[in-house]
């Protein structure tokens, strides 16, 4: 009785205490988000690090009252940051008010933040503030000015960096006086004042003496703000040794995307140097609705240099439709070259009625090119045209008869495989062999019903030639499922050497660990030959690398040490239980360790586990009952 007292006294004293705890945190809660607490912590002589949490959370609480006791840290190196973060946050005519006044004092370091908040809260009445320091005898100071009055972007603000952007005090200087005047010209663009936009994005360009850096922004924002009067300015920057011009150009031609435009550039691909032009052809295909697709095509196929042409195809391929077929055979015809990227746009073609089209040019193709072209096509595009690739298998020409093939492999349906399965067993060319078995391969690998598809291939073995049925048994241990197991099971004890030694190579491979029986089987019966201990090391690997429940991987690691009749392939075990330490594994090992030749190996891997299982109480009973000692 006296325990059971003493126990509910403490459970109760343990709840006062949680209780206090609980309404101390909430307290400590409501005095962060309390402004009048906040404020009292930065007046009073506090650590400086709880005078910074103040100011943090008055970024999210404070207001207008908070603000003189923030004036003050401005001039403090270690809180004026975080008392920034404050100012910047609230929106009171208060925080401008103190951050311009701060500019009257502060220098340095500590004047640049001031200046960078201005900037931030982008207030119009500071201009009169930030302009002189558009002179100050510090050029980072001069720097900061520019930028925040750059991003302030009213008209008194373009005004002043216009008037301060011949006088400079340095290079720097300039340039980022430069850069605000951009910033300027980027807010009255999008306000929709294009003509202020323009004024002084042309001014910017006009000084020579500014960094490469500051022209290519004017430059971009002026051919953004004229438009199509711009262009002009656009095709000069093409045109420009620059490269950085060239590539704003292309990138301010993808922004704003007209006919006019376009037939400006096709011009300019003409004149435009080999590494140039391609890179235009390639801004027109970004460019869609504003150039035809014949267009494209005549830079294909027209005599030009070849990186013109291939850039044409690339494009073709995203803005032709079933027109540039024939135009596009014509080009892989006549040019070797020029065969991939044909190939490579007529797959890409999005227009669907480019199925049709190519299977109904294929009966009527000009030529082996052509021909070939279309086919490997068909197979490319998916499309179903399973009586075509039939009639191209009668062919005398091999590539002819190949591409057909690899395309029905890509193509054709369950219910016509056999048409494969014939190429296979049956073929009307000997050189067309290997073609067909992987054109037979792909097809049962991608067919829905795959174990449908393994008993048709099963049955095919019957009656066929020895390298037949191991083609057929390759294609099965590639599939996977039950039947094409129980098939390659059956084919490992086949009385032809030949078909045992595929079935149990490819059982060895298999990638389930449906396997492991047959395996096991294999391993356990018959003579003593390769063959058994391929299938024991197959059995093993299963063991070794799958996932499996730590039991299952026991028993397996069980069965393999009583079967196995080599001391190497129970080396193999005992790896299989160092790799995977429990109890079950120590237990085996430690079996393992009573009798035979691997005593010494057997003992050292159950030291092994029981080092990996240290914190187990039962894995070291178990050691110190076998009596070994880490």
């Amino acid at each position: 009785m006296h325990f059971k007292i003493n126990l509910r006294t403490l459970c109760c004293g343990l709840l006062i205490t949680l209780s206090s705890i609980h309404q101390h945190c909430a307290a400590q809660v409501d005095t962060l988000s309390d402004e009048t607490a906040l404020i009292a912590i930065l007046a009073g002589d506090g650590p400086k690090a709880d005078k910074a949490m103040a100011c943090k959370r008055l970024a999210v609480y404070g207001s207008e009252q908070a603000i003189p006791e923030l004036a003050k840290l401005l001039s403090d190196p270690q809180l004026a940051s975080w008392t920034r973060i404050a100012l910047e946050a609230i929106p009171a005519a208060e925080s401008d008010q103190a951050l311009r006044a701060a500019c009257d004092s502060l220098n340095g370091n500590l004047l640049i933040g001031a200046i960078n908040s201005l900037g931030v809260r982008r207030d119009a009445g500071s201009v009169k503030t930030l302009t002189p320091q558009l002179q100050n005898a510090s050029p980072e100071v001069a720097e900061a000015a520019a930028i925040a009055l750059g991003k302030i972007g009213d008209q008194s603000a373009a005004t002043a960096l216009r008037a301060a952007l011949a006088t400079a005090s340095s290079e720097k200087v300039r340039s980022a006086v430069a850069e605000g005047c951009v910033l300027c010209a980027e807010r009255f663009a999008a306000a929709g004042d294009a003509p202020a936009a323009i004024e002084i994005y042309d001014q910017v360009r006009s000084m020579k003496e500014l960094p490469p850096q500051r022209i290519v922004e004017a430059t971009r924002g002026v051919i953004l703000a004229k438009q199509q009067a711009g262009i002009p300015i656009l095709i000069e920057a093409l045109r420009s040794p620059e490269k950085t011009l060239f590539y704003v150009a292309l990138q301010s031609a993808r922004e704003m995307p007209s006919a006019e435009l376009a037939t400006a550039l096709l011009s300019e691909v003409k004149s435009a140097s080999p590494e140039r032009a391609p890179l235009i052809v390639q801004t027109l295909a970004d460019m869609p609705g504003t150039v035809d697709a014949s267009t494209i095509i005549k830079l294909a196929t027209e005599p030009g240099s070849k990186e013109v042409r291939m850039a044409a195809l690339g494009a073709i391929g995203r803005t032709g439709n079933a027109t540039c077929v024939a135009p596009l055979l014509k080009v892989a015809a006549e040019s070797e070259d020029l065969y991939a990227p044909v190939k490579a746009a007529l797959v890409e073609l999005p227009d669907e009625a480019l199925n049709q089209e190519i299977v109904a040019r294929l009966p009527t193709a000009t030529g082996d090119v052509e021909t070939q072209l279309l086919l490997e096509v068909i197979g490319l595009r998916r499309i179903s045209a399973t009586s075509e690739l039939r009639n191209a298998l009668k062919s005398p020409k091999s590539n002819i008869r190949a591409a057909a093939l690899e395309s029905l492999g890509s193509t054709v349906s369950q219910d016509q495989l056999a048409l494969l399965i014939e190429q296979v067993v049956s073929p009307a060319h000997a050189e067309d062999i290997n073609t067909a078995r992987q054109a037979l391969m792909t097809a049962a690998i991608r067919m829905p019903e795959r174990e449908a598809c393994s008993a048709q291939l099963t049955d095919a073995m019957q009656g066929a030639s020895i390298p037949t049925q191991i083609s057929l048994l390759e294609i099965l241990g590639a599939m996977g499922g039950p039947t094409a197991l129980q098939t390659l099971g059956s084919n490992a004890q086949s009385s032809d050497t030949q078909l045992k030694d595929a079935a149990s190579r490819l059982l060895g491979e298999w990638m389930t660990i449906d396997a492991a029986p047959v395996l096991l089987k294999l391993a356990t019966s018959g003579p003593e030959d390769k063959f058994q201990v391929r299938a024991m090391r197959g059995y093993i690997r299963i063991a070794r690398q799958f996932v499996m429940p730590e039991e299952k991987r026991v028993e397996m690691s069980g069965q393999a040490l009583q079967a196995a009749k080599q001391d190497a392939e129970r080396k193999l075990v005992l790896e299989v239980l160092e790799r995977y330490p429990s109890l079950g594994t120590l237990k085996l090992a430690l079996e393992a360790a009573q009798a035979g030749n691997l005593k010494a190996d057997a003992q050292a891997a159950a030291l092994n586990i029981a080092a990996k299982l240290k914190d187990d109480p039962a894995a070291a009973a178990l050691i110190k009952g076998a009596g070994l000692s880490p």
